[in-house]
């Protein structure tokens, strides 16, 4: 097929620098490069303003929302896909696709009423409309999420199918296509139910605020004020690094995000000054996954939470403080004991610039973020607060031109924001399906007996079961979608056993988040090994070990839930300075060095220390035996520290960070 003649900037310099941004030049017909991306802007702005809209007044029912929410972003998502095919062929299915996607909302919301006087009983046209938005939601996940979502829900609908076959207590009567129909897609009990409500709601809000602020020039302004803070520091690119991409990834929702966009910053200066290059990645690749579980967003993980557990948004982000704080920690401490284990150098005193100075000029981008904080602590919505803070970024960013905010600004961060989010909008999809199969067969009941069944009468033994459950399912999975999945399959399981609600879902939200550092996926490590010149393996491998906070902290808070802030206020104490203290003496076992190197009954004594830090041995922290337990934690701690740094043998030096 002959191509059409090519749109140049002479025809309209200003539309062609805009589609330039987000659409490729090379495989697309003029006019369709111009049509296509038109419509990827009308529909990414049209889900942009339903959810301010929605947010601000309240206006929609909850089913019309939702599936009004889903239409334009799966047609948007469908258009985005299409872009990326080389034949033109291909790329008609995909627009086919996402004409059939925009049908489902408009069609629930022009016959809503009676949908809602037939008691939601399926037509034909519903059944048909069902069954193209279904296939719909599996090709998002296909191209978005890979297989495994896409086979779940295969599974799910043929067990909802022919659940009749199958013999004994898994088996049922089976369901049909209208009865499918009614449950799944004219309710909100599938397709559309609580996940695509939260992502409607509070995700794509959320990270339309993270994509303006970010624009704004917010993620240089983390990045300065973080080398300003620690530069100077021995190993204060790896600090920066720790601090910037934290701050970052809690924004911007996503652990590989942060490290392609401030690892291009952290990861070469880290080179520089000594840091080897798969510990540069890995440190980038684990503060970057830091982000993911730091209050107030959490890469909107947090609502989903707070929609799943039914406990109040500002109960969720208060528990997630300490054990943020502590990973953040941990690393801090790893970061600086690698650094004066391999006497590595500080940074160029004039690449660091003045805090002062930073704030000064770049302080006001902050404002934004501070007001956040401020709505939801006086009392506003999440969503109401950050459609102000939104509103706020739009009207802070004139102030000076590195930082303004163009109307073609505000399109494209529309459009890159769906595109970001397409992963969720896929995975909660087909959560919805999950959820209405597992509702209507009963099947949820089943799989928490299962595991229960498999773990026997071991809390330790259920809660290693699902360990692994979390972080199979959460491979490659963007933070939200195995959260909302993990809650789905498995927390049910560990609210059967008696644990506290907050720490079931905490324990699976840990670990189905660790799946981005730990082979065989570690997409966040390989992310950071890309730049960082490194083997992808073993920047893996460093990334786990910078980060372990993330592999025992879930345990920690189980055992001690005061971690979480459920206990008395000398409980939260006693178990918050405990807990730290371990995090400290386990950080510096696995680097094994502190003013010299530690030779392995010092490392094993640290471990041990740790073990007696976290507790509880009795019924409480505050009982004689944890205390004393405390207590001999950290003499133990103290000696072995206070006898390294204090020590002249010179054969256990800093040695090379070459060697």
């Amino acid at each position: 097929m002959r191509r059409l003649p090519s749109f140049t900037n002479e025809d309209d310099p200003v539309l062609d620098a805009y589609l330039s941004r987000f659409l490729p030049d090379e495989d697309l017909y003029a006019l369709e490069r111009i049509l296509v991306g038109l419509a990827i802007t009308l529909t990414a702005v049209a889900g942009a303003a339903l959810v301010i809209h929605s947010a601000y007044f309240s206006s929609l029912t909850a089913l019309l929302l939702r599936s009004m929410f889903f239409s334009l972003l799966a047609g948007t998502g469908m258009l985005l896909l299409g872009i990326k095919r080389k034949r033109f062929p291909v790329r008609l299915i995909f627009y086919a696709l996402a004409a059939i996607a925009l049908i489902p909302g408009p069609y629930l919301y022009q016959n809503y009423i009676s949908i809602i006087r037939m008691g939601a009983i399926a037509k034909p046209v519903d059944v048909y409309l069902f069954v193209a938005t279904v296939m719909v939601a599996l090709v998002l996940a296909r191209y978005y999420l890979g297989w495994t979502m896409v086979l779940l829900a295969g599974i799910a609908l043929g067990y909802a199918v022919f659940g009749y076959l199958i013999p004994g207590e898994y088996g049922h009567a089976g369901y049909g296509l209208d009865r499918l129909t009614s449950n799944l897609f004219l309710r909100t009990e599938g397709l559309f139910s609580m996940p695509m409500g939260v992502a409607a709601e509070y995700i794509l809000l959320f990270s339309l605020l993270g994509g303006l602020l970010l624009r704004s020039g917010l993620g240089k302004v983390f990045v300065d004020i973080a080398h300003a803070l620690t530069g100077g520091v021995q190993g204060g690119p790896g600090l920066t690094a720790v601090v910037s991409s934290t701050m970052f990834s809690s924004i911007n929702g996503s652990a590989v995000a942060g490290v392609v966009t401030t690892g291009t910053f952290t990861i070469p200066l880290m080179k520089r000054t000594g840091y080897r290059p798969k510990v540069a990645a890995a440190i980038e690749a684990a503060a970057s996954s830091a982000g993911q579980i730091m209050p107030p967003v959490m890469g909107a993980a947090a609502f989903l939470m707070a929609e799943m557990t039914q406990i109040p948004y500002a109960t969720i982000a208060a528990a997630a403080a300490i054990p943020a704080l502590m990973y953040v920690f941990a690393l801090l401490v790893s970061v600086r004991l690698e650094a004066g284990k391999f006497n590595l150098e500080r940074a160029n005193p004039d690449e660091i610039p003045s805090i002062w100075t930073v704030l000064a000029k770049q302080g006001y981008m902050l404002l934004p973020l501070v007001a956040l904080v401020g709505f939801l602590v006086y009392g506003f919505t999440p969503a109401k607060a950050a459609v102000l803070c939104i509103a706020a970024t739009i009207l802070l960013s004139p102030w000076k031109k590195e930082t303004r905010i163009s109307l073609l600004d505000i399109l494209e961060v529309c459009v890159i924001t769906v595109r970001n989010v397409m992963p969720i909008i896929a995975a909660v999809a087909i959560a919805g399906i999950l959820i209405g199969v597992l509702t209507l067969t009963g099947l949820a009941l089943q799989i928490s007996s299962m595991i229960l069944s498999w773990g026997g009468d071991s809390m330790f033994a259920v809660l290693l079961l699902t360990m692994a459950a979390s972080f199979i399912l959460g491979m490659g999975m963007p933070t939200s979608a195995a959260y909302l999945l993990l809650a789905i399959l498995v927390a049910p399981a560990l609210e059967k056993f008696g644990l506290p609600i907050l720490a079931g879902h905490m324990f699976i939200f840990y670990y189905g988040l660790l799946s981005a550092i730990t082979p065989p996926v570690a997409v966040a490590a390989y992310a950071g090994a890309s730049i960082a010149g490194s083997e992808p393996n073993e920047t893996a491998v460093e990334a786990i070990r910078l980060g372990f906070v993330s592999v025992v902290a879930p345990f920690m808070f189980v055992y001690a839930p005061e971690l979480l802030l459920i206990g008395t206020p000398v409980q939260i104490v006693i178990a918050v300075i405990g807990a730290f203290g371990a995090v400290f003496a386990l950080g510096t076992a696995f680097t094994g060095w502190i003013g010299r190197h530690l030779v392995v009954i010092e490392r094993l004594g640290l471990v041990l220390a740790s073990i007696l830090l976290i507790g509880p041995f009795g019924d409480a922290q505050t009982d004689l035996v944890s205390l004393g337990a405390k207590l001999l934690g950290a003499a133990i701690a103290i000696f072995i520290i206070w006898k390294a740094v204090n020590s002249n043998d010179t054969r256990l030096s800093p040695v090379s960070s070459r060697s």
